[in-house]
């Protein structure tokens, strides 16, 4: 793989280059307080006519005078959840990320990737609304995978408009799709300085092997005969990135997973960046936040926003 030619490759699989930004036009919603952090509602804009819904958490004592910190916190795939569960205000105790982190004194953007939570179809139910989105955007000519890299884009946009936000200490984590979203976006991002995945790296391999029917995101038209997914997340490098894994999650079949690191670690090592690569493949556990993830995660997050 030449690196230039592949990802030139990607982002017209992808459907293009991003559109120059429009006006951001947040609204305010509510304010809930919480125990030793705030909870914004608000609303951003990715493209004109489409407000991402948002949860923004800041901690006590965070202010403009004394900024944090921040990171995007990315939901997986449960279309009635979205951004509620790692806001921490619904869903599994192990994925509500964003209290925790707010806990150390991070600020915390969640958001409804398209078609979850907030950003749903009065018409059609969760999963019939997703596939209409991905086949939406295939006639558009880009898929689902360029509409939530441009969504995260904005999402930095957003950060960098809050005086509470250091603007260079910027991470990005996200679980299951979540993670698919944040080696997606990496490449195409320079402003996030370090990421988390959590979860998710199937592969094209062990997609068309186990014949899985994996989330929309995962699928780039025209890529496979370039490239696979862990070349996509190799482009991230040398900046800093944490792959978390457990060696029993039937989604990402752990041979094809540590073939895919492999294939990272030595783009990272032919940058001299090895330090800036770290995975975890723990054993004995499947699809989830274990807490040897969480210590990874946090270790990862504080070693490059808080020093």
């Amino acid at each position: 793989m030449v690196e230039v030619d592949f990802k030139e490759r990607l982002l017209d699989g992808l459907g293009g280059p991003w559109p120059e930004p429009c006006p951001l036009n947040v609204r305010e919603r509510e304010r809930i307080g919480k125990d030793g952090y705030h909870i914004e509602s608000l609303y951003f804009d990715a493209e004109p006519g489409d407000a991402v819904p948002a949860m923004l958490l800041v901690p006590d004592g965070v202010t403009p005078d004394r900024p944090a910190a921040a990171v995007i916190c990315l939901h997986q795939h449960q279309f009635h959840l979205g951004k509620h569960e790692p806001a921490g205000l619904a869903g599994a105790a192990m994925h509500q990320v964003g209290p925790r982190l707010a806990g150390e004194g991070y600020v915390v953007l969640c958001f409804d990737a398209i078609c979850f939570g907030e950003r749903t179809s009065e018409q059609l139910n969760g999963r019939d609304y997703e596939r209409f989105v991905f086949l939406r955007e295939l006639v558009k000519g880009r898929c689902m995978a360029w509409k939530n890299i441009l969504d995260i884009k904005r999402a930095v946009d957003f950060l960098y408009s809050r005086k509470e936000v250091i603007s260079s200490r910027i991470g990005c984590y996200g679980h299951s799709m979540g993670s698919t979203h944040t080696w997606m976006a990496g490449p195409w991002e320079p402003r996030i300085r370090c990421l988390v995945c959590n979860c998710c790296l199937p592969t094209y391999k062990a997609i068309h092997r186990e014949e899985m029917l994996h989330c929309y995101p995962n699928f780039v038209p025209g890529i496979h005969q370039h490239g696979d997914m862990q070349d996509i997340a190799a482009l991230i490098a040398p900046r800093p990135l944490q792959m978390n894994f457990g060696e029993l999650d039937d989604g990402s079949p752990i041979d094809c997973v540590r073939e895919g690191l492999e294939t990272i670690s030595e783009h990272y090592a032919s940058l001299d960046a090895e330090q800036h690569f770290s995975y975890l493949v723990e054993e004995d556990t499947g699809h989830v936040m274990s807490e040897a993830m969480w210590d990874a995660t946090l270790s990862w997050l504080n070693r490059y926003l808080k020093q």
